[in-house]
């Protein structure tokens, strides 16, 4: 069984650092990417960040580039997200999701179908 536990969120001031992990069992690490999605109150859900777990390959969204930092570990089967230079906007329920449509590579764009998702974690930013 597949299971994606996500961590670490909290009440942060703006400009402050927090540290999400996702914990990831049940599938062969090397063929998947995970993705970092969040979902502020009354927006789509947004894709901001994605790793290739074979090649160590990233992407981010505009949102979070230079702010956020993806990071993988294979002996703990867990991928971090570092977000420092919090916002109010970043506000969200913060989900890991994992894809194995690409080969542990990450995909050229972001996309939403996922095999396999997490059920969150939330992270208040206060201005």
């Amino acid at each position: 069984e597949v299971q994606l536990v996500e961590s670490g969120g909290g009440l942060v001031q703006a400009g402050g650092s927090l540290r999400l992990s996702c914990a990831a069992s049940g599938f062969t690490w090397h063929d998947y990417a995970i993705t970092w999605f969040r979902q502020a109150p009354e927006k789509e859900r947004e894709a901001i960040a994605c790793i290739g777990l074979e090649d160590g390959s990233t992407m981010y969204a505009d949102s979070v580039k230079g702010r956020f930092t993806i990071s993988s570990d294979s002996a703990k089967r867990t991928v971090d997200l570092q977000m420092n230079s919090l916002k109010p906007e970043d506000t969200a329920v913060y989900y890991c999701a994992a894809d194995g449509s690409w080969a542990g590579t990450v995909p050229a764009e972001f996309y939403n179908n996922m095999d396999y998702w997490g059920k969150g974690t939330l992270v208040t930013v206060s201005s």
